[in-house]
């Protein structure tokens, strides 16, 4: 039987305080790796998911940084490294959010703030911790991107345009460190159940639902999932892929 198996390696998954992110790092201490639970604003969420993650017998440490900001960056991966060692894998999840609107009526500064969190969050991660990645000869990298970015609906241009960027940005990244045994790879999801769609009963969502092939929303474990299995060996010869978590809604073509 196949096995997500991420025993003997250490997460980090920026955003891990929010939605999805609490989701994924508990899916990746399943799958038995520990976790570096990155968070911005909301430490008591944070501290919620590192319980998840302690819950499992896995090592769980918080910790804050503006995943806008280089020299923040490089100080969450000097305290990660000191506390839980090397981070073999990583999942760049974290986000700002805004106001969306038209183009014409979008503020100049979500343009900025899209490109920078989604952008300038994986140059940064990059850099603070390819390098150790690149001394052991393994790494995995995984970037959440969104169906938006292939759809370019209307009301969306800032996420787009940030995420775009994202995706050119891990492309070439892919090509320049595969050779060091490093992934880096892409899990795009649709417009996704979280657990405050349930708490709330908002799951169904009609006019959406009809424009998915399989009918319905798909679930923030369905996210986790994937990036799991990116991050693991069972995808070691898979890299630079944008790969859609969206019922079909988002079919990349040839």
């Amino acid at each position: 039987m196949l096995e997500l198996d991420l025993n003997g390696k250490t997460a980090l998954v920026t955003g891990a305080s929010g939605e999805l992110g609490r989701v994924i790092a508990r899916t990746l201490a399943e799958c038995g790796a520990d976790v570096a639970v990155h968070y911005n604003g909301s430490r008591e969420r944070a501290e919620q998911t590192a319980q998840s993650v302690r819950a499992l017998g896995r090592r769980a440490l918080i910790v804050q940084a503006d995943v806008t900001d280089a020299d923040s960056v490089q100080a969450m991966q000097q305290t990660i490294r000191a506390e839980l060692g090397v981070t073999d894998l990583i999942v760049a999840n974290a986000v700002i959010q805004y106001r969306w609107t038209s183009i014409l009526e979008q503020d100049l500064a979500d343009f900025q703030s899209q490109f920078d969190s989604c952008a300038m969050q994986t140059v940064h991660l990059a850099k603070a911790f390819l390098p150790d990645m690149i001394a052991q000869h393994y790494g995995r990298f995984v970037a959440i991107n969104t169906e938006c970015a292939a759809m370019a609906e209307a009301g969306v241009g800032a996420y787009t345009a940030g995420k775009r960027a994202l995706d050119g940005i891990v492309r070439v990244l892919a090509k320049e460190v595969g050779c060091h045994g490093i992934t880096v790879n892409q899990v795009a999801p649709g417009w996704t159940i979280s657990e405050r769609d349930r708490t709330d009963h908002t799951e169904e969502a009609p006019d959406y639902d009809k424009t998915v092939p399989l009918g319905h929303r798909g679930t923030d474990q369905d996210i986790a999932n994937m990036t799991a299995f990116l991050l693991s060996d069972l995808a070691k010869f898979t890299t630079g892929a944008y790969i859609p978590v969206s019922g079909g809604r988002v079919m990349p073509a040839i």
